[in-house]
């Protein structure tokens, strides 16, 4: 028998958290409603992270400005997004997943891959266990999933996302030409906007058109990797096994779209340290240090432009990575023109441990030396009362008088 694999993806999920949260208190359920999550409601700023299907309707859309949405939708009703709640729902669905399968691969917060091979016998056993999942989840937690089967990752993604919500669909071998071939190229895996563009501008419209393409055509408009890359996706050919254990890092990020545009120094340096309190303290969890940093900003016209530096002493604090920030951030921004976004990120890793290789030509201070197992040791106790008591029990006084918003992943 093939192999059996099935996708798990949270209908709407932060919006479905959010709902399934005020139906157990008792409040009216928002599903229902044109609601969506993303975003201050008291300022209308922000983009939309999840939606309603009342507010699909109105052709509100996810990832947009909420003042988009607005003007589509006066009436959506827009809700703070709580990610110690997505957290903690998404712990749950996994958990009832995971008694399915030894096999669980976390995609991302509100999707898994469980393989079940040699766990369902034949197909018409997949169907019927992943509807016992399904309703499952449904039943005990409050809110819905869609459930994809397939003999692979690819087909199994794909099938989750066909009709929603709270269906079970599959997309075995003999189903594609039928099921998949038909769809928009935009549609396929991984396949995104300006790729599906540029395969609709050679005459490529569906995935059976891109599946019956021959590689050395499409190597004319795309790398050959691409080419194969795709090709392959469209006739449904993936061998990727599904990983229970999370891959190694290769580095750390960290960002935030600004509620009003930036042109003060002291303003960003406040963003910075916000952002480096975040990125290192999701960095010092896994227990790395890193020897590159960049710092990147996004103009108004949406132009991205980054710095990169790099040390043969890693960074593990969140002093040094503030103060390598700082400098990257005044050699990239001279003209202080306004800004919407700051981002920082950390790269070129190693392990973190508790001893410091020095370079033969070192003579580093004692001052210096103090000052920075002070930093360390600052670090290790705000990590643990974050870990116990989450991110916002305690604050850098450098951001305590400013509302800056990041990711906050501790």
């Amino acid at each position: 028998m093939n192999r059996i694999i099935f996708h798990i993806d949270v209908n709407s999920a932060f919006l479905s958290w959010e709902a399934a949260k005020r139906v157990k208190n008792g409040e009216s359920d928002i599903r229902k409603i044109a609601s969506c999550i993303g975003g201050d409601p008291t300022t209308r700023r922000g983009v939309v992270l999840a939606k309603s299907n009342e507010a699909k309707k109105y052709g509100v859309k996810t990832g947009e400005p909420l003042s988009f949405s607005l003007r589509k939708c006066p009436h959506l009703q827009i809700y703070r997004p709580d990610f110690k709640l997505y957290k903690s729902c998404s712990r749950a669905f996994k958990s009832i997943c995971k008694l399915y399968s030894p096999t669980m691969e976390e995609f991302s917060i509100d999707e898994c891959f469980l393989d079940m091979t040699g766990i369902v016998s034949d197909y018409n056993r997949a169907v019927s266990l992943a509807h016992e999942i399904k309703d499952r989840i449904k039943n005990e937690l409050g809110f819905t999933v869609n459930v994809g089967i397939g003999e692979n990752k690819l087909c199994a993604k794909m099938a989750s996302d066909f009709e929603k919500p709270d269906k079970v669909h599959t997309l075995f071998q003999s189903e594609v030409p039928t099921k998949m071939w038909p769809l928009p190229v935009g549609d396929l895996l991984f396949v995104g906007g300006a790729s599906a563009k540029k395969l609709n501008s050679i005459g490529i419209h569906k995935i059976g058109q891109l599946a019956n393409a021959k590689v050395e055509f499409l190597s004319k408009h795309f790398s050959n990797k691409r080419s194969i890359y795709m090709h392959n996706f469209a006739n449904a050919v993936d061998d990727s096994p599904v990983v229970s254990k999370r891959p190694e890092p290769k580095g750390y990020s960290n960002s935030v779209t600004l509620e009003e545009n930036l042109s003060s120094i002291k303003e960003a340096d406040t963003v910075l340290l916000a952002l480096s309190d975040a990125v290192t303290g999701h960095m010092r969890k896994d227990g790395n240090k890193a020897h590159s940093i960049s710092v990147g900003i996004r103009f108004l016209n949406f132009k991205n432009i980054s710095h990169q530096m790099s040390f043969s002493e890693p960074l593990s604090t969140t002093n040094e990575v503030y103060e390598a920030a700082k400098k990257l951030l005044r050699e990239l921004w001279r003209d202080r023109r306004p800004i919407r976004l700051i981002s920082i990120s950390l790269t070129n890793l190693t392990k973190l441990s508790g001893c410091r290789q020095l370079s033969f030509f070192d003579e580093p201070s004692k001052r210096v030396e103090i000052s920075k197992k002070s930093d360390e040791r600052v670090d290790k106790v705000i990590d643990a009362l974050r870990k116990r008591y989450g991110f916002d029990v305690i604050k850098r006084g450098g951001v305590i008088n400013y509302n800056v918003k990041v990711d906050k992943k501790i």
